[in-house]
């Protein structure tokens, strides 16, 4: 058995990818995307009938409507090939208005139930800042699912699982990036990888947390940048992994077990706490990786929502 084949057993694999062409290769039961990622798909030539056909059929629209009908066609697309869920971002540039992303995040479900999709297959995706936060706990009670992502502290899962959203996403390679980076010469690979790294050490304790105190909400490890830290989180509820090392893990005969497990987590000794706004925005702050890493995220996804309003604008 492939390594990927095993880590189905203790996990939901999830691929990380706006390309719904490559889905039919390792067959996972749910797929995400974000701006960034329909970025890289629509500048691909396979793509460009798609989009055009998207923007003749709704030229002279407001454009972040546009955006949202190419965001929900790659959306349907990716079902017809999973037997799960898609994830669907909202605008980052909403970040920090609770009112317009719940607005947002209603018209994308109208959207896919205009397409016959029924809206236990969507999760909205939201930045896990309070307004976010915010925004998602009313999604949640219209009956939307919702999947908080750029998830780096864990006030912030705290916070999600307060809410009852469906799912968090924790970043764990962009953990990793910045505790490398900030590290520089004194850092030793090799004493900080798989469960010792500090991405793996997040999703992990906050995977504990949640099973511990019962928290429904499910755990989905997202952003790695290896195979270690995949494999040191087998057992986590979801992991979403790039097309790469999906691959990467199919080809490996190596033996898997789960590390993570809810039993151990309900054992073990973990302290209950809880977040108002205040109390989040001091946690968030004294957090400087976690502050560092959702303001560089929000920036980079709000580039790359510019940039492809500008490819539609061109086509």
């Amino acid at each position: 058995m492939n390594q990927l084949d095993a880590l189905k057993q203790f996990t939901t694999v999830v691929a990380d990818t706006g390309d719904f062409k490559q889905l039919d290769a390792f067959k996972p039961q749910d797929a995400t995307t974000n701006p960034s990622l329909i970025l890289k798909a629509v500048q691909k030539a396979d793509y460009a009938p798609l989009v055009k056909d998207t923007v003749n059929q709704f030229r002279g629209r407001p454009m972040d409507e546009i955006v949202d009908r190419l965001l929900v066609r790659f959306g349907c697309e990716i079902l017809s090939l999973i037997p799960g869920r898609v994830s669907t971002e909202v605008d980052a540039r909403l970040s920090f208005d609770t009112a317009a992303t719940v607005a947002r995040g209603e018209r994308l479900i109208e959207l896919y139930q205009a397409q016959g999709i029924a809206t236990d297959r969507v999760l909205i995706k939201v930045a896990s800042t309070w307004e976010g936060i915010q925004a998602a706990e009313q999604l949640e009670r219209k009956g939307i699912h919702t999947n908080l992502t750029l998830l780096f502290a864990f006030c912030q899962a705290v916070a999600c699982g307060q809410a009852k959203v469906q799912l968090i996403s924790p970043f764990v390679g962009r953990i990793y990036d910045w505790y490398k980076k900030s590290a520089g010469a004194a850092w030793v690979e090799a004493d900080n990888a798989e469960a010792n790294d500090p991405g793996v050490k997040s999703v992990a304790q906050i995977y504990n947390y949640y099973k511990k105190f019962g928290i429904q909400t499910e755990v989905m490890g997202a952003s790695f940048r290896n195979v270690g830290q995949i494999t040191a989180l087998a057992g986590c509820d979801l992991l979403t992994i790039s097309p790469d090392l999906l691959a990467t893990l199919a080809a490996s005969e190596a033996p898997l077990q789960a590390s993570l497990s809810a039993d151990a987590a309900k054992a073990a000794s973990i302290e209950h706490v809880s977040f108002d706004e205040a109390s989040f925005r001091l946690a968030l702050n004294n957090d400087a990786m976690a502050t560092e890493k959702l303001a560089e995220g929000i920036r980079a996804f709000c580039v790359d929502a510019v940039k492809l309003e500008q490819l539609l604008l061109a086509a």
